[in-house]
């Protein structure tokens, strides 16, 4: 007898940080993206009709945002668990999301290794620990950026492709060059960035605004 997917439902109001996520998720045989929310309303109207078993949640959303929307999906769906997946790691938010109900909370620059366990994690009913608070904004908007962003126009051109999705061989098509150069960009960018997959790339790409969203 096959084991019952995780079904998951990714809410984040920038498409390529949800497409990202999912290309990550669909290589996982045990995770089923069921649903994709761009706010919190729209969230709650899919947890209704889908039942996710795992919401990840952003949390600086227009509208009702991720904090009211968790409380009430926590509220309405208590077989769903909540993890946060946001850009910021301020001990204020961390603390009312997870006041809210969240069970985990994570960074949109985590790799794909630390959403696949999470998603694992809370579905079994453990906790995931938020991670080590960050200096207020003031001092945070002083600190030197600690990734190499200094792309070229090519590599962009190929970021702004892996944000759509693209495979290196769409890439390659896309951009008229060979399928080895294709994947010399690729790794390259991965590289700079300082990065593992393709998910953190895009990540890290819209949060020091290397491409548009």
């Amino acid at each position: 007898m096959t084991a019952k997917k995780i079904n998951v439902m990714i809410v984040d109001d920038h498409m390529v940080v949800r497409r990202g996520v999912r290309l990550v998720l669909q290589t996982c045989n045990d995770i089923d993206v069921v649903a994709e929310a761009d706010s919190g309303e729209q969230a709650l109207l899919l947890c209704r009709q889908h039942h996710p078993d795992v919401v990840l949640m952003d949390v600086k959303m227009d509208g009702i945002g991720g904090i009211v929307a968790t409380r009430s999906i926590c509220r309405h769906y208590p077989h769903t668990r909540i993890i946060v997946l946001s850009t910021f790691a301020e001990q204020k938010m961390i603390e009312q999301m997870k006041q809210a109900g969240a069970m985990g909370y994570l960074l949109k620059d985590a790799s794909a290794q630390e959403i696949v366990a999470a998603i694992r994690a809370v579905h079994a009913g453990k906790s995931v620990p938020a991670p080590p608070v960050k200096a207020a904004p003031e001092a945070a908007a002083t600190a030197p950026i600690s990734v190499n962003t200094n792309l070229s126009k090519r590599q962009k051109e190929v970021l702004s492709l892996l944000a759509a999705g693209c495979s290196n061989e769409e890439i390659a098509t896309q951009l008229t060059i060979s399928h080895a150069t294709a994947r010399y960009h690729v790794s390259a960018i991965l590289t700079k960035l300082g990065v593992a997959n393709r998910a953190k790339a895009v990540a890290l790409a819209l949060k020091y605004g290397l491409i548009k969203p």
